[in-house]
């Protein structure tokens, strides 16, 4: 082999784990918000649902056990079947864009997303009133915004970083562009 062969051999090699390790952690943040959010819809199940509100910060923020067929704030709540094919499709897209990703926050960001989206599909999947139709359980409600899961915020803060990674230009392959 010759020098330069080794140094790219090399090259090679580094980036193949430097990729690896970006694609460990948008898996390990993936899990973390999944298990996060599995757990507390199961005690908020056990423990809260039909049961009184808990308040945790006067009128402005309680624990309030709901379902929801629908998206955000209730809306579509006739298309639950959508929102369920929705999910199924982003977990997809983020697993197909895993094999290019190069950079750290983009790795959080779409772990965050992943954890979230498979949170809401598992409801969406086992609960009732059936399979693909299944109700999201929702119990975070602070006072006059709608009732949400860990799985809606750690979609939301997510997609927040994805926003802020665009407008710095840096994409998941780890270049950065200026427009």
């Amino acid at each position: 082999m010759t020098g330069a062969s080794v140094a790219d051999v090399r090259d090679s090699s580094a980036e193949r784990s430097r990729r690896g390790r970006r694609i460990a952690v948008l898996f390990a943040v993936a899990v973390f918000a999944y298990a996060l959010d599995l757990v507390s819809k199961m005690i908020v199940v056990a423990k809260l649902e039909h049961h009184e509100p808990i308040k945790l910060i006067g009128d402005w923020l309680e624990f309030n056990a709901i379902r929801n067929p629908g998206a955000a704030f209730g809306f579509g709540q006739a298309f639950t079947i959508i929102f369920t094919l929705i999910a199924a499709a982003v977990i997809v897209v983020i697993i197909r864009l895993a094999r290019k990703l190069y950079s750290l926050p983009w790795a959080i960001a779409l772990g965050l997303l992943l954890g979230g989206a498979l949170g809401n599909l598992t409801d969406r999947i086992f609960r009732s009133p059936g399979v693909f139709q299944g109700e999201v359980v929702d119990f975070i409600a602070p006072k006059g915004f709608a009732v949400f899961n860990l799985a809606d915020s750690a979609i939301v803060c997510g997609g927040i970083l994805i926003v802020l990674l665009s407008f710095r230009g840096l994409d998941p392959d780890g270049t950065v562009h200026k427009d």
